[in-house]
């Protein structure tokens, strides 16, 4: 039996990103896994600070019959509870010691929480998916990712990381880090879908992704939903991490905001949409980036305009135009868009060989 702790950037929720397609591959690999899958804190003060409603955190919950969560709670911030993390960190060991994971594996996907391989011994595999560092932080957050990276890279049993460019950059601490690039699961975004009822009559002009300020060029958004007019909408689908005046500026600007969509809702919103959007900032935070919607866009074929951000950039199918001509472009990609499934018989990289790359990784550290 092999038992895995994942320390990770998401909650388990319905809208699937890299590590619960890794893990549910996984799981379905190798019957004799178990994963307790330890999602970031609740922090109710924060959630009230952004006029949202405030959660507490929750002890350990199943999922399946071999995998559960556990979401920790902050109490107070750092500042004022310089112990915080280290009762969080004992917290997670005493949680996977109640379902028996003496000596599990720790899959550590944010490196604030390297505090947890260091208290616990386990033997650890740190995943890297953004370069924080180069992040707008605040310098404490910034040291804090500084010191559990550098912890990490010294003492980790095994490193992977998601782009060719992460690998470059931390190579000058590691000569060893295993590229485990993103992917799409082809089957279910290759399945016809209907139409969703939310998205608009007429043309619209989808992109797909958590809105969040590290990637989303919020001002772009604006002039290219001013500037498409009649022509179509510009359409956001995801979960909204934006602060409250982004999102009411976006909504008053014509742009459609319909949410987060499970994994097996966002296939029809790419599927039906005219065009498919990247309006990215561009900055080394977004260079480090392997993003999982390149694999998502290109499985179902409809035409794409990006800004000149990674993995879109050397993309042949994608048009990359600067912020100037965007909204030109993105109107000239849905006048000539072709109804899916035209275009989507492609080149694919589907989440079945990454999965069965990563469980060598996992295979020399048992």
């Amino acid at each position: 039996m092999t038992d895995l702790v994942v320390q990770s950037l998401e909650p388990w929720d319905d809208v699937w990103r890299r590590n619960q397609y890794l893990i549910a591959g996984l799981l379905a690999q190798d019957s004799t896994l178990r994963v307790l899958f330890v999602e970031p804190p609740d922090d109710p003060l924060h959630a009230l600070r952004r006029g949202r409603v405030p959660e507490f955190g929750h002890g350990v919950r199943r999922v399946t019959d071999r995998l559960w969560t556990l979401r920790p709670l902050k109490v107070l911030p750092r500042r004022l509870d310089g112990r915080a993390d280290e009762r969080r960190a004992r917290a997670v060991v005493a949680a996977a010691a109640k379902l028996g994971m003496t000596s599990p594996i720790i899959w550590v996907n944010d490196p604030g929480a390297a505090v947890v391989a260091r208290l616990s011994g386990w033997t650890s595999l740190y995943d890297i998916t953004d370069d924080w560092l180069a992040a707008e932080r605040p310098e404490a957050e910034r040291a804090r990712i500084r010191e559990g990276e550098q912890w990490l890279m010294r003492n980790a049993a095994a490193v992977v990381a998601c782009s060719p460019e992460l690998v470059r950059r931390k190579s000058d601490q590691r000569d060893d880090i295993v590229l485990v690039q993103n992917a799409v699961d082809l089957a279910r975004y290759r399945m016809p879908t209907t139409r969703p009822a939310d998205l608009p009559i007429g043309r619209a002009a989808v992109y797909a992704g958590t809105l969040h300020r590290d990637r989303l060029d919020v001002e772009l958004c604006l002039r290219t939903a001013a500037a498409l007019g009649a022509e179509g909408t510009l359409v956001l689908v995801g979960p909204d991490a934006l602060p409250a005046p982004d999102s009411v500026a976006l909504r008053a600007g014509g742009v459609m905001m319909v949410g987060a969509k499970s994994r097996d809702e966002v296939p029809a919103y790419l599927q039906h949409a005219d065009a498919l959007v990247v309006p990215h900032v561009v900055t080394p935070f977004t260079e480090s980036l392997d993003p999982l919607k390149l694999y998502e866009y290109r499985a179902v074929g409809r035409p794409v305009v990006s800004t000149a951000v990674a993995g879109f950039r050397d993309d042949p199918s994608t048009v990359v135009v600067d912020s100037d001509g965007f909204a030109a472009a993105v109107t000239d990609a849905m006048r000539s868009s072709k109804p899916f499934p035209h275009g989507a018989s492609g080149r694919g990289d589907d989440w079945s060989a990454r999965v069965t790359r990563l469980r060598s990784v996992l295979d020399g550290l048992r």
